[in-house]
């Protein structure tokens, strides 16, 4: 796959049959499994009641090779794709934990899920991934596998793989940089890292901080602290894909990236700082799906993308509560509570896209947020759901209602919620002197919608309430809340929504 080798766990091929494919395993996930097995699965049925239910690993004597099962429940209404991308990961994880190098993989076939095939070998490919400081650290330890064989019947298999492959090597990025510490994916090396990768985007950095101070004054205030320290000092990473052919449809996504949360001067206590190195997957999943745009390179689809790289640190230097900013679209933001520095890191670069989209005339723009960004997103839809949050514009496009069908069927499933006046009345100025209160001083969980009140932020102060239905200049706008879809730590990130994403936008 030549340069997609290094942001792919191990090789990967397509087999043709089982005695030929050269495995040291086979992992079965469904129940349609070859004649030769058939006798054998029936004895085990036989005395074993959990054998349709438990991962096994046994020897076949017709096949002369060990086998890992690691069956598919029977599925409900409710059971999406997801089943088998779990069942998948299940079997190469007890492959793997057996001492086996190279597994083959039987993808089955389902009337039920349409993307079966590419989504089963997705399952297995995350399950595959290393760690990049892992990686770096300790290369004997860079690949759990040597090799990942894959059987499928479509006669399309090698189409399949292919965009497995693609879509991988995007969730490879997401990966690399969420999972990232917060001295190696800091925001200056996370700088190194892109300029490594893209190198064939046009790429854009913006780092001084009076050039900071000046255009992206919230981002600003989150990064005073941090700036003192070079190593953890803040960056604004634009990348843009421009088509060969004449755009007919803009993206203009732009990320969360808080390498460190520490809350700032309302300090994250009792407790709840581990895991705040994840606080960047918003820009670590915006960075994937421009891999995937890289890889893709659509005709006719103009992508900007912004990754906004900041580590919320605390000291001397650091923005406190009672603060009145200016943003960029000339709001006053008063500050409530510096742990809601997510809007305000993302909220002046989401103005340079309006600003974009409005003075360029692109063709169709659609901004995008996407953000781990409340604990309410959590609360509200659950562990391994995104939620949708159109604007008037996106909503009357039905857009989110058809990202969600998009999600389910590939296995990033999405909750929708509706932007109300109530958010925008939620955020208005208290005293005079101040347009907007950035935060209310509870947890974002213990806030009614939560989740939605941010979204709002985020059009209040960059002026996208003003690109409405009823205006001259109507914008699209969707902000993505991956709180909870995200990869909560100590399990590895996710990379959602890139999946998704790429496949409502870029088809």
């Amino acid at each position: 796959m030549g340069g997609l080798d290094k942001l792919i766990p191990c090789t990967v091929q397509v087999a043709k049959m089982i005695q030929k494919s050269g495995c040291d395993v086979l992992c079965i996930i469904d129940r349609q499994i070859p004649s030769e097995l058939v006798e054998q699965f029936n004895e085990f049925r036989s005395f074993d009641k959990a054998f349709d239910s438990v991962v096994s690993c046994f020897k076949s004597q017709k096949l002369n090779l060990p086998v890992v099962y690691s069956p598919v429940p029977e599925l409900s209404d409710y059971h999406d794709v997801r089943t088998y991308q779990q069942a998948a990961a299940k079997s190469l994880h007890r492959a793997i934990k057996a001492g086996f190098k190279s597994p083959l993989l039987l993808i089955p076939e389902s009337k039920k899920f349409r993307n079966v095939e590419l989504c089963t070998v997705l399952g297995a490919l995350e399950e595959l991934y290393v760690p990049i400081q892992l990686r770096e650290d300790v290369p004997d330890k860079r690949q759990r596998i040597e090799n990942l064989s894959v059987l499928i019947s479509n006669p399309k298999a090698e189409e399949i793989v292919k965009e497995a492959l693609v879509l991988e090597s995007g969730r490879f990025v997401a990966r690399d940089i969420g999972v990232g510490d917060p001295e190696r994916m800091a925001p200056p090396r996370v700088e190194e890292y892109v300029n490594k990768l893209f190198d064939g985007l046009k790429v854009t950095v913006i780092s001084d901080v009076n050039t900071l101070t000046k255009e992206y004054p919230l981002f600003a205030a989150v990064n005073r602290a941090a700036n003192s320290v070079k190593r953890h000092q803040g960056r604004i990473i634009f990348l843009e894909y421009v088509p060969p052919q004449p755009a007919k449809k803009t993206l203009m996504l732009v990320g969360k990236g808080v390498t460190y949360d520490t809350g700032g001067a309302d300090i994250k206590a009792g407790g709840i700082m581990a895991g705040m190195s994840r606080d960047k997957c918003g820009a670590a999943a915006v960075a994937g799906f421009m891999q995937i745009v890289k890889e893709q390179k659509p005709a006719d689809v103009h992508v900007i993308a912004a990754l906004c790289m900041v580590r919320n640190s605390v000291g001397e230097e650091c923005y406190v509560s009672d603060e009145v900013i200016t943003s960029r679209a000339g709001v006053r933001v008063r500050v409530g509570n510096t742990d809601a520095e997510g809007r305000m890191c993302m909220a002046d670069a989401l103005c340079r896209m309006k600003e974009i989209a409005v003075s360029e005339n692109l063709p169709d723009p659609h901004l995008f947020t996407i953000a781990t960004l409340t604990g309410h997103a959590f609360v509200a839809a659950g562990e391994g759901y995104s939620i949708i949050m159109d604007n008037s514009v996106a909503r009357a496009a039905d857009h989110a209602r058809k990202l969600q069908d998009i999600g389910t069927s590939f296995g990033e499933p999405f909750e929708v919620s509706v932007i109300r006046q109530d958010d925008f009345d939620f955020n208005t100025g208290k005293v005079i002197g101040e347009d907007i209160l950035q935060c209310n001083n509870l947890p974002s969980s213990r806030t009614p919608r939560g989740h939605q009140v941010p979204a709002a932020f985020l059009m209040q102060t960059t002026g996208l309430d003003k690109h409405g239905l009823e205006s001259q200049k109507p914008l699209k706008y969707t902000h993505l809340d991956i709180a909870a879809s995200a990869g909560e730590h100590p399990k590895m990130p996710t990379a959602a929504p890139i999946i998704a994403l790429a496949k409502a936008h870029l088809s």
